[in-house]
C-alpha cells in the first residue's frame, strides 16, 4: 500500500485534505485544546462551539470581502438540499414582496376596509400573480443545473421554471459550451416589459462536465441603484450562484449576487477504485476548497432575511399552492439561530475554518487571488500537455468554457480499453481519483486548490510519457 507522501488525490469529492489540518483534527478529535474532551464531543451550544463559528465566519469573510449586509450560514444538506432550499426561500420572498405591496395598496385605496376584507383581496390578487407572474430563471450549463431545474419544477411546477438557457442545444445534446449571453432568455424585468423572474439561478462550475463560466455573467451583474422596494424590486435580477466547486479559487464580487451557496458533500461516485489518501500541500482549502464532508455555507443578502423581509406565512403559501420550506432549509431560521437551530457538526466547521486560515496564512494579503494564480497555473499546465496530442487525448468542453477545477477528456475518443490502461498507468506512479463521472465516462483532472503544483507536474509528465513511452500512439 502506497504512504501518503506517495499518491495524489485528484478525486472531485469527497477531495484531499491539507496534511497539516488532518494531523491537528486528529488530535482534536482527541483532547480539543486540552480539555480532555474530542471535538466531535463538544455541544454545539457551547462557548467553544461559538467561538469556532465566530473564527470560521470571520476567516470566510476576510477571504472574499463579504460586505456588512450579507450573512453567513452554516447549513447541512449539500448541493441537493440548496436545490431545494433556494427555490423555498427565494419564492417565498417573491410572495412576500407583492402580498406587502398589494396589502399597501388596497389599504391606501380603501382606508376604511376591515382586515379580514383586505386580507381577501390581497389573497385573491396574489393568486392571479402566482398564476401569470411567477418565474424561476435557470442556466442550464451541465449536470448539476440541470437537476437544479428539474428540483425547482418538481416542487413549483414546470410552468414557473423557464431554462433561459439550455447549453445541450448548442453542443448537439452535451454540455459542452455556454451559450453567449445575449442568446439567453431571461424572463424580462419590469424596465424591459416583464414582470422579473423570483431568481436566476446558475452553477459556475461544473464538476461532471468539466464546463466554468470564465467570469460572473456581465447581464447578471448588479446594477447600481437597484433597490428592495417599490418598483425597483421587479427590476432586480436577484442572482443565485453555486460555487460549491470552484469556491475559493478565484475573486467574487459577493455583491453581484442575493444567493452564494457552497455544498461540501462531494459527489457519489461509481464503484471504481479509490485511494483514501493523498499528497498535499498546505496552500489551500479543501474538500473541495473549502472544507470536509458534511458542511453547507450559504452567503445571502440581509434584505432578503427578516425583519427586512418577513417569511409568507405558511397557511398562505399552502393556499396558494405553493411549498412550504422545512425549518431546517429556512434561511430566515438558520440566520435568527447563528447557524445553530439544529445540531451543527462544529467539527466540520472548525476543519473549514483550519484550511480557511491555511489559505490567508500561505497567500497573505492577496488572499483569493493568490490561490486563483496558482489554480490558473496549474490548470494551463495540464491542458497544454493534452493539447500536444490531440490525436490520442480528445478534451470535451470547447475552449472557452473549459473548467480550471475539473479538466475532462478521453482518450483515445473514448475506447474504453485504452483509457483503463490510461486510468491504470496513471495508478502505478500514484496519480489516482482520475476516473470520470459514472455518467460520461472518461478521464477527469479535478484541480482543487489542495492539489500541489509538484502533484500537477507528475500528472503533465504522465500525460506525456503515456504518448511516448506506454503506448504507441499511431494504434490509436
Amino acid at each position: 500500500m502506497p504512504s501518503r507522501s506517495e499518491v495524489t488525490y485528484f478525486s472531485p469529492g469527497p477531495a484531499a485534505l491539507p496534511t497539516e489540518v488532518l494531523e491537528a483534527a486528529a488530535q482534536a478529535l482527541v483532547n480539543y485544546k486540552s480539555t480532555g474532551i474530542g471535538l466531535a464531543e463538544h455541544s454545539h451550544r457551547s462557548a467553544l462551539a461559538n467561538d469556532i463559528l465566530h473564527v470560521t465566519k470571520t476567516r470566510f469573510r476576510t477571504l472574499l470581502d463579504i460586505p456588512d449586509d450579507y450573512e453567513v450560514l452554516f447549513m447541512q444538506g449539500g448541493g441537493s438540499g440548496e436545490f431545494s432550499a433556494v427555490v423555498y426561500n427565494l419564492v417565498g420572498v417573491w410572495v412576500e414582496r407583492r402580498r406587502r405591496r398589494l396589502e399597501r395598496e388596497i389599504t391606501t385605496k380603501h382606508p376604511e376596509a376591515a382586515k379580514d376584507d383586505v386580507d381577501m383581496k390581497v389573497f385573491e390578487q396574489l393568486q392571479g400573480l402566482v398564476r401569470s407572474e411567477l418565474q424561476v430563471d435557470y442556466l442550464v450549463t451541465g449536470s448539476w443545473s440541470l437537476k437544479a431545474s428539474q428540483e425547482a419544477a418538481r416542487l413549483i411546477g414546470s410552468e414557473h421554471v423557464n431554462v433561459a438557457v439550455d447549453a445541450r442545444k448548442a453542443g448537439d445534446g452535451k454540455f459542452i459550451d455556454i451559450p453567449d449571453e445575449e442568446t439567453w432568455q431571461l424572463t424580462p424585468t419590469k424596465k424591459d416589459g416583464g414582470t422579473g423572474a423570483a431568481y436566476v439561478y446558475y452553477c459556475d462550475n461544473e464538476t461532471v462536465d468539466g464546463v466554468e463560466f470564465p467570469s460572473s455573467p456581465k447581464c447578471l451583474e448588479q446594477k447600481k441603484g437597484g433597490g428592495d422596494a417599490g418598483d425597483e424590486e421587479d427590476d432586480e435580477r436577484i442572482v443565485v450562484a453555486d460555487m460549491s466547486s470552484n469556491m475559493l479559487s478565484r475573486q467574487v464580487d459577493v455583491r453581484n449576487y442575493a444567493v452564494i451557496f457552497v455544498s461540501l458533500p462531494g459527489e457519489v461516485e461509481g464503484s471504481h477504485r479509490t485511494w483514501n489518501t493523498s499528497n498535499i500541500s498546505g496552500k489551500a482549502a479543501a474538500q473541495k476548497n473549502v472544507g470536509c464532508t458534511g458542511l453547507t455555507l450559504v452567503i445571502v443578502r440581509k434584505s432578503l432575511l427578516p425583519p427586512a423581509t418577513a417569511a409568507p406565512p405558511a397557511d398562505l403559501m399552502r393556499r396558494l399552492g405553493l411549498p412550504v420550506a422545512p425549518v431546517i432549509l429556512d434561511y430566515g431560521v438558520i440566520a435568527k439561530n447563528n447557524s445553530l437551530y439544529n445540531t451543527l457538526s462544529i467539527f466540520d466547521v472548525w476543519v473549514a475554518g483550519e484550511v480557511m486560515g491555511l489559505l490567508l496564512a500561505n497567500h497573505g494579503d492577496s488572499k483569493v487571488s493568490g490561490a486563483e494564480e496558482v489554480a490558473t497555473g496549474k490548470a494551463k499546465l495540464l491542458y497544454e500537455a493534452l493539447e500536444k496530442h490531440p490525436d490520442v487525448y480528445q478534451i470535451v468542453p470547447r475552449k472557452r468554457v473549459r473548467s480550471r477545477m475539473n479538466l475532462c477528456f478521453r482518450v483515445a475518443h473514448g475506447d474504453p480499453d485504452v483509457e483503463k490502461q490510461w486510468l491504470a498507468g496513471a495508478e502505478k506512479r500514484g496519480l489516482l481519483g482520475l476516473k470520470g463521472h459514472r455518467s460520461v465516462g472518461g478521464i477527469r483532472i479535478s484541480n482543487y486548490n489542495p492539489i500541489p503544483l509538484e502533484g500537477a507536474q507528475k500528472l503533465a509528465l504522465y500525460i506525456e510519457d503515456f504518448v511516448s513511452k506506454e503506448h504507441d500512439a499511431t494504434a490509436l
